[in-house]
Formats: structure tokens, sequence, C-alpha cells
């Protein structure tokens, strides 16, 4: 039995592709699993926002691709990268165990985010953090970041920064988790849509792969993203836009929190939706239904019409 496994080729990205594949080897006796990297259009362009470079999938279109060209069996993507909409030929088939969805602060001092300095830098590309980092502390500067882990907490010890701002999971799963200063706590900061998650993406067709990748699906992470990316799909969102969507999970009761936020952090809008984890899907619609008509429609539509709609791309 042979599976390839496509992949970026960040540190990441290949940490996460490992275990996967360390996992398979160890459940099915026999396999053989090849690792092949792929550079993405978000990989080759390091020096602009991705709020600005535009393209649908910046971190998956040549994975799919790939996939697609029977060139590889399996895209293994961190999930906030996936756009809402996949190829109909394709389809997520598989949601492992979500590493913590948090996001973390990392600063100068061991400083909490309450207690950075007036006017202090902060390290992020991301609308959705930048727009929340604003409305709590409309006195940061937010200074751009792009290129792996190890680049941007180069930036703080080079003193570009006094703080930077990343994924809790990226840390954890590249063994850093010793630089966190803060885990931001989500009624300051939520997370991006399937954030701390990883999805398996495969050939509708390939009932073999599939099966073979069924034992590591989490029910719980599975339910949980899929409200999160129904509440991205109906609010079609992308990286020009500050948009955040949770969902937790405790027995069979969901419940999700989505938020959309004017870019410089004045107006933040947030609706939680409760319900049975089998409306996951609904739950999400509604909750994304009820922001637009709110108020979170007439920012969504204001910043849409500043970009050209093709080139939406799901939040980073």
């Amino acid at each position: 039995m042979n599976i390839r496994i496509g992949t970026r080729g960040s540190k990441l990205a290949l940490t996460q592709s490992e275990w996967i594949k360390e996992q398979l080897e160890i459940h099915h006796s026999g396999i053989h699993v090849d690792l092949i990297k792929i550079k993405t259009t978000g990989d080759k362009i390091l020096d602009t926002p991705l709020s600005k470079i535009g393209g649908k999938g910046l971190f998956v279109k040549e994975i799919e691709e790939a996939l697609l060209e029977n060139r590889i069996d399996v895209a293994v993507h961190s999930m906030k990268d996936v756009p809402a909409e996949l190829p109909e030929a394709l389809m997520l088939s598989t949601f492992p165990l979500r590493e913590d969805p948090s996001d973390a602060l990392i600063a100068e001092g061991n400083r909490g985010l309450d207690q950075l300095p007036e006017g202090a830098r902060v390290g992020t590309s991301s609308l959705r953090r930048g727009a929340q980092l604003l409305h709590l502390r409309p006195d940061l500067k937010l200074v751009p970041l792009r290129g792996n882990v190890e680049t941007r907490l180069g930036k703080l010890k080079s003193d570009e920064v006094e703080a930077v701002i990343l994924a809790t999971a990226g840390l954890n799963r590249l063994g850093l988790s010793g630089v966190i200063t803060q885990r931001i706590p989500f009624h300051q900061l939520l997370p991006a849509v399937g954030q701390g998650a990883l999805g398996l993406e495969v050939r509708r067709n390939d009932g073999e792969t599939i099966r073979r990748l069924d034992f590591l699906n989490h029910d719980d992470t599975r339910t949980a993203v899929t409200a999160e990316r129904a509440f991205l799909k109906t609010l079609e969102g992308g990286c020009q836009v500050p948009i955040a969507g949770f969902a937790q999970i405790e027995g069979n009761h969901l419940s999700f929190e989505g938020l959309v936020a004017e870019l410089d952090g004045s107006r933040i809008y947030r609706e939680t939706v409760t319900g049975s984890r089998n409306d996951a899907e609904k739950i999400g619609i509604e909750a994304a239904k009820t922001l637009l008509s709110s108020g979170a429609g007439d920012v969504l539509r204001r910043l849409y019409e500043a970009t050209d709609p093709s080139t939406k791309t799901e939040g980073s």
C-alpha cells in the first residue's frame, strides 16, 4: 500500500504532514507513505500582506491541482487556509483532533496584552487579529508580518516589534509553546475559522484512501469545523475582511460565536448561537445571517466593493 501526501514545504506544514504519515504507518501494517512538497502562491510571495495578494486559496490551489492530476493522494491543510468552496471532484474527508485554537502573544518582558506599553508595535498581517486588537487597544501600532514562524519570531528578537501574535497550535506543533507569553482569551481575540484544526483533502472517488484515513477522524473537531465553515461560506468570507468564528462542543451541545469587524476596530459585530451538535451547519448559517442583518452586512459590502470579488481568499 502506498499513499502520497502533498504538503507545503514550511517547517510547520512538514511537521503536520509527518505526524499524519507516522499515524498511517503505525495504524496500517505494510503501508508506505511519501511526502511530496508543493510550493503554493502564498509561499512564493512573502513581502505583501495576504489581503492584498488576492487569488482564491493562496495556500491550497497548487496542492489541489496535484490531487486533481493524481500526483498525490492526500493533501494536509491547516483548515484556516482552506476556501469555503472546494473543487467539485475533491472533498475534506478527515479531521484529526484539533489543537489549541487560540491566538498566542509573544512579547518582550513576558507582558500580557493588557500590559503592553502605550504605542507598542505588534506584528501581524491578519486583518482579523488586527481589527480585534485595535478594538481593545487603539494605541497599538500594527506591523505587517509574513513568512514562517521562525521568521516572525525573529522580528521580535531584532527589536522590529515589541510583540507578535501567532496561532498557538502552530507553536505547540513546533515544540515552541515555551515562547508564549499569553494565550489570548477568546473574548478578546476570537480565532479564525478552522484555526488549530487540520483537514485531509482527497478525491471524492478515491474510496480506498478515504477508508485508510478514517481512523484519524475526530467527531467533535469535524462538527465544530462544519459550523465554522458554514458561517464563513454564508458570509462569503475572505482575507479582505476581518471575520472570526469559533464553535465549542460539550456533549450534544454546540455553542458558536461569530464576529465581523471594521478594519480599524472601531466597531465589532458579534453573535452567539447555541443548539444541538446535530445542527452544526444550521447554527453557523444562522449566526452569519443574524450578523448580516445587524449591520455587519454593510461592513462586508463596503470592504468587498473596494476589492475584486474574484480575489477572495480565506483568512489567515
